[in-house]
């Protein structure tokens, strides 16, 4: 193993050693280059004085070249600020103010130690990163019965890890902690460690937890750990700040587990992405905590993401993350979101309003849902959802997602809040025809 691995690692042993339990192979082999191309270019800026020929930019004039056709495109930005490479880990300056906009949306946040935010190419790939550092092939992830197809794709398809399912809802629409601590407890016996997913506002179905929700996550959780068995918690925050309704929690499921045990490593996976209606600038964030992961534990983590994306994408789009974080100190950023805040919510309100006639139920009977872009119906009288996408599509130019055999999404985020009564009218008059002609 590099010696820079075996340093990063004992940093974290030092700190809390069930952490260091908890990353995988290639989360104990990985480490950052600190002594490398990268370091010796870092030096050489700040040093040479005369000619700096490290780095692998080209430069003209003593600034980073660049087309004319390119950079006459980006005109609020000098060239210097964009084109060349970013650090592994993220601008530094992004990094600081998505960790302040974090402690400003989650204030169960303060005095608890967390790392700073690493930079991602948006919440694929914290994902991705977060399942390579700390899952090993054959291991168990717990996840919810309404999930994000994606997962499957990376969790089983790439990484090759079981995915065990809880019951989302009790019968009465509310959270069914009982299934998520049985299933987790079930999924630990006999392991010593075990991963698990939250995704809230969930996607399909655009259900967040309430506020008396989380003692029951985090006794499930924590009833784990009790047993010796280590729990990485994956916070997957996509649709964070989506939150229509009084009741809702408002604030990251990480605030809470971040100091819960010292056998419960927590990951915040989010991003500008959803939050910020940047769905093609890719920016996202990776955050740790862990109750007695201190300081040096945390710095660790961070050299290790860092040099898993040195490894893989080498650095995140410097363009990106300039847009970004230039957007953050616009003096109109505040009210620009709440404005697309307020469409956001009365497109939801519009649902509601709509699906409130008792007709819909015939045919639909939507799962639970009060936050984010999306939410999930199941089909009635044994229509097939892919069958009723495709009939949609094809008879009503209508464009939904077929999710399993009975489910079908409908996103309202991208539907203009006065289409969706005649949306939802030409969905029902879908499901008619298509039972009439069984």
């Amino acid at each position: 193993m590099n010696p820079l691995a075996e340093k990063l690692n004992e940093q974290i042993s030092v700190s809390n050693p069930h952490v260091l339990e908890m990353l995988s192979d290639y989360g104990k082999r990985i480490f950052f280059p600190s002594a490398g191309i990268l370091a010796q270019s870092a030096e050489a800026k700040a040093e040479a004085h005369l000619y700096n020929a490290t780095i692998g930019i080209a430069t003209e004039g003593g600034k980073a070249m660049g087309l004319e056709s390119i950079t006459e495109q980006v005109n609020d930005l000098e060239n210097a600020e964009y084109l060349p490479y970013a650090p592994s880990p993220g601008l530094p300056a992004l990094r600081t103010k998505w960790q302040e906009l974090q402690l400003e949306k989650n204030p169960s946040m303060t005095g608890k130690d967390a790392s700073s935010p690493v930079v991602t190419n948006a919440l694929t790939h914290g994902i991705s990163l977060t399942g390579s550092l700390f899952m090993n092939p054959g291991e168990t992830l717990v996840l919810s019965d309404h999930f994000w197809g994606n997962y499957n794709l990376f969790f089983n398809a790439t990484l090759g890890v079981n995915m065990e399912f809880f019951t989302l809802f009790n019968e009465d629409g509310t959270f069914n902690s009982s299934s998520y601590k049985e299933t987790l407890l079930k999924a630990a016996e006999g392991k010593d460690q075990i991963t698990t997913i939250l995704n809230f506002p969930n996607n399909p179905t655009g259900y967040s937890v309430l506020k008396q929700d989380v003692d029951g996550i985090l006794d499930a959780v924590k009833a784990v750990a009790d047993t010796g068995t280590n729990v990485v918690v994956i916070c997957d925050d996509a649709y964070f700040g989506l939150f229509f309704e009084e009741d809702v929690l408002k604030e990251s499921l990480f605030a809470y587990f971040a100091d819960l045990h010292e056998r419960v490593l927590a990951v915040k996976v989010d991003g500008a992405t959803k939050e910020d209606y940047v769905w093609g600038l890719r920016c996202g964030f990776i955050t740790y905590a862990a109750k007695g992961l201190a300081n040096e534990g945390l710095k660790a983590l961070e050299q290790k993401t860092g040099g898993a994306i040195r490894a893989t994408v080498s650095n995140i789009s410097h363009l990106s993350q300039r847009i970004v974080l230039k957007a953050f100190s616009n003096g109109d950023y505040a009210s620009q979101k709440q404005e697309k805040f307020d469409i956001m919510k009365g497109r939801y309100e519009k649902v509601k309003e709509v699906l409130a006639d008792s007709r819909f139920a015939e045919y639909f009977s939507p799962y639970p849902y009060n936050s984010g872009y999306f939410m999930t119906m199941k089909l009635e009288h044994g229509l097939d959802a892919n069958e009723y996408r495709q009939y949609l599509l094809k008879n009503k130019g209508i464009g939904t997602i077929s999710i399993g055999a009975s489910n079908i999404r409908v996103a309202f985020s991208c539907t203009e809040e006065s289409h969706l009564a005649d949306l939802f009218d030409k969905m029902y008059e879908a499901a008619s025809e298509m039972v009439a002609a069984k």
